[in-house]
């Protein structure tokens, strides 16, 4: 990639961003489930385990919603670890790239890239 500015260079990029913001979702999903376990055990009263607990099981229903998704899209692969490592080490190549880009070029006119109205 030479010019992250190139519009070329933003071909796939809404895929990538949807599967971060799933993982996201899902590391956030699987600590709330572990946050609910935690203040299951800390529940005073009857009334509030059970709403304690209901709230658990729904963030565990979503937690599987999460899985299934990412499964159907190809994001995640818990069942094989191959791929999902091949996965994993894209990523990481992805951001060692980002990382790499020069974010302030010394030649920053990108006229002609981009359609503009006549002035």
């Amino acid at each position: 990639m030479n010019d992250y500015l190139d519009p070329i260079n933003s071909v796939g990029m809404p895929e990538q961003i949807d599967s971060a913001i799933a993982m996201d979702l899902l590391i956030t999903v699987k600590e709330s489930i572990r946050n609910y376990s935690i203040a299951l055990t800390e529940a005073a009263s009857p009334e509030v385990r059970t709403t304690i607990r209901n709230q658990m099981e729904a963030a565990i229903d979503y937690h599987t919603e999460v899985v299934e998704l990412m499964m159907k899209k190809k994001w995640f692969h818990p069942y094989d670890v191959s791929e999902q490592q091949m996965l994993d080490l894209k990523a990481a190549q992805t951001a060692v790239d980002i990382a790499g880009l020069d974010l302030f070029p010394a030649n920053n006119n990108r006229k002609g890239l981009f359609p503009v109205p006549p002035q």
